[in-house]
Formats: C-alpha cells, structure tokens, sequence
C-alpha cells in the first residue's frame, strides 16, 4: 500500500461523513417544516380558542351567580340558555373548520368565480290596439302610483328601460319640481307614462312624457265618436270613456274653421291660407303642413295617402320642426304675441312624446307668450313641436284626474282629445 498523508485522510473521512449525514439533514428540515406546521396550527387555535374560553367562563360565572341569586328565575330561564349553549357550541365548531380550511388553503392558488349568467330579457308581447277600435283597453289600476322620493323614481326609471329601449327621459328623478310636487307614474309592458310639475319664467309647466310599443296607442278622440258630432265633454270624462292612460285637449276643432283637418285617414275639411296643421302618421311620427302648403280637400288628402296620416291636429303654429326653434312673429289664432295659458304635443324620439301646458298656479301667475313657450319647449330637446288650443282648454289628464290647474281653475267643455292607452289586453 502506497504512503498517504494525513491530510489525505482526513480528507477521505470528511466526505464519507457528508454522504453519510445527508438523509438525516434532510429528515431534519422535514421535522422543521412539521413543527412550523404545527405551531401554526397552535398559534391559530389559541387565538380562536382563548377568547372563547374566556367568553365561555365569564357566561358560566353569570350563569351560575344568577342560579344563586335567582333560582326560580334561572329554572325558567333554562330554555334560552340552552339556546346559548347550543350556539356557543357552534360558535366553536364553525371557528375551527374556518381555521382548517384557512390552513389547507394557505398555500392554494384561488380559483376565479364563474361569472353569474347575465340577465334575461323579460317576454315581449307584439300588442296592439285594433284600429276600428273606439275604446281601449282598461288599464291596470294596480300600476298607477304617486310619489316624491327619488329613491322609488329611480327604481321606476329602471324598470322602465325595457320599453324605453335605448332612449334617454326628459324626465330625471332628481330634477327641480314645483314646490316639490308628487310625480304620478304608469308603467306596463306597453307603455310608460310620467307627469310632473315644473316651474319656468313665473309660469307652472305640467309635463306628461309617454313611451308606447306601438302606435296605435296615440290616439284622438272625438266627442260623440264621430266625426262632426255636437256633443262636448270635459277632457277628464272623455278620458275616463276612452280608457286613456294619459290624455290631454286637442284642437277644439268645432269652435272655429281652420287648418286640415283629417280623421280615421279621411280629409274633412281645410282651410289653410295660414294654418299650420300637424298630422300623425301610421307610425305615430309627426308631421307639418306651413301656410299656402295645402288649400283644398283634395290636396290635403294627397298628402295623407302619401304619408299614411291617420288623423291631424287642427291649431298652431309650430314650435319646433326637426330640432330647430321655429320663430312666429304673428299667427291666425292663439295671440301668440300676448300672455296666454299654452298646450303643446312633442314628439321626442320614434313612439316617445310630451304632453305639456303653462298656466297660472299660486304664487306663479305669469302667462306665457308664443315665444316664451317655444323656448321653454325646445329645451326639453324634442325633435317635433306643436301648439294645441289653449286657455281654458289646456288640460292634462291622468288616471281620469286633472293634473294641471287650467284658467278659472275648472275643465271647459270640449269637442276632441288626444291620449295614449296601454295595449295590454284586459286581464292580459
């Protein structure tokens, strides 16, 4: 055997010991790693179990303090502190299982939720109201409502985005109302209707805004039920016989020759050197004749068959054509240069409308002009504007009940209306 040196030895044991030791340094930090586990876990329950058990022994202290002081009382209370037992004994159970579950979960990568399945679209019915129809169908009592809070406004804006259908309000919950008057409110599946009161330039403005799902629900309405009849009737009774969600004054057509007026797709008569005249199409879109457009029957009837015009309102002048502020500097009727009580239609988008009118109202007792009102009108951003018979005619009806407070304060019997009705069968 060759000569070694020491250090050559030495340097032979050393890496046989590390071999050697190897496995039992590695069982070592496993050991480490269970006792860390371990402690964990203990430091874990202390922290749930100690204030628990001092919770627990502070209740059996009481407990049994009350047991010496009051046994009769303690006897009959034995029941609800049963009942505590029983939820301390919970308490621990549903503490431990979280300090579990949090352990086994320490090192757990967290799995992202499945996304809730979104919102389904509530049943559309296709309903409508037949056209030889004289009454429409009864509304649905339950649906009218009243209020000034702005949390249930805005409730009711939300439900009502199914029939608005992507189209913005004038209407806002938290808008400025007169004196903070209550907003009355309908809403179906067929049609959402709101009025309120605002106040402008000394003047009480009542609006009715409407959106119906299918034109037929613009309607008009002519005492008698016929063309020509004699008959007249206050605005709130033709409501109530027509079942009208919203109904407002027309044009008064029997108390004066003017415009074109056509009913049921007919042309009746017309007298339109300087009448504006405003015409309702199948569709329910707006439409305007000027002065000098249409002087016969048969013109006017040319233009009806042309647009599909199912009836007209008969008055003026118009307030706003295609968005633009239309500026009247004299009219046939309606003194439009004088304070006067205003009526107006609107048309705000595709089967969406404001029925408005200024009048005189408590502390507010300034009558607006033509213009005045056409300002006021055109900042609701309508697309159409027109100008019904006023005065003591202009009245807005809801649920069969005036809402605005006309000149004299009372109804004037009339010859027409114009309102929107649910399409909603009844006990549909």
């Amino acid at each position: 055997m060759a000569y070694q040196p020491k250090y050559a030895k030495n340097s032979k044991r050393q890496n046989t010991a590390s071999v050697i030791r190897e496995p039992r340094k590695a069982a070592a930090r496993k050991k480490e790693k269970r006792d860390k586990r371990t402690l964990i876990i203990f430091v874990l329950l202390g922290i749930v179990l100690i204030p628990i058990s001092c919770f627990a022994s502070f209740r059996l202290i009481v407990h049994m303090a009350e047991n010496l002081a009051r046994p009769k009382v303690s006897m009959q209370a034995k029941a609800p502190d049963m009942a505590i037992g029983a939820q301390f004994d919970s308490l621990v159970a549903s503490e431990m299982e979280n300090a579990r579950n949090g352990l086994l979960h320490i090192n757990k990568p967290t799995v992202p939720k499945e996304t809730e399945p979104p919102e389904t679209e509530p049943v559309r019915h296709d309903y409508s109201i037949p056209a030889d129809a004289q009454v429409a169908p009864e509304p649905d009592q339950t649906l009218f409502g009243q209020t000034d809070n702005p949390a249930v406004l805005e409730l009711l804006m939300k439900k009502a985005r199914t029939i608005l259908d992507g189209q913005t309000t004038y209407f806002q919950p938290d808008m400025p109302r007169y004196e903070d008057s209550v907003v009355n409110y309908y809403l179906d599946e067929t049609i959402f209707a709101v009025t309120w009161k605002e106040v402008h330039d000394g003047s009480v403005y009542t609006f009715s805004e409407i959106k119906v799902s299918h034109p037929s629900q613009f309607r008009r309405h002519l005492a008698g039920g016929e063309y020509g009849s004699d008959m007249q009737y206050l605005t709130t009774e033709m409501a109530a016989s027509v079942n009208a969600v919203v109904a407002s004054a027309g044009d008064f057509y029997r108390f004066r020759d003017f415009g074109a007026v056509v009913y049921q797709g007919q042309a009746k008569r017309v007298e339109g050197t300087y009448a504006e005249t405003c015409y309702i199409d199948a569709n329910g879109d707006l439409h305007f004749t000027y002065g000098g457009d249409v002087l016969t029957v048969d013109a006017v009837q040319t233009f009806v068959d042309a647009h599909d015009i199912q009836f007209s309102l008969a008055f003026g002048p118009i307030l706003v054509d295609n968005y633009e502020l239309v500026d009247h500097t004299w009219y046939g009727v309606g003194e439009i240069n004088e304070g006067y009580a205003r009526a107006a239609l609107l048309q705000m988008d595709t089967l969406h409308y404001i029925v408005v009118a200024a009048n005189t109202t408590g502390i507010y007792q300034e009558i607006p002009t033509v213009k005045m009102f056409a300002k006021n009108i055109a900042a609701t951003g309508c697309k159409h504007a027109y100008c019904l018979d006023g005065g003591q005619t202009a009245t807005i009806v809801m649920n069969d009940q005036l809402i605005n407070r006309p000149v004299y304060g009372q109804q004037r019997k009339i010859s027409d209306i114009i309102y929107f009705a649910t399409a909603v069968p009844e006990g549909g």
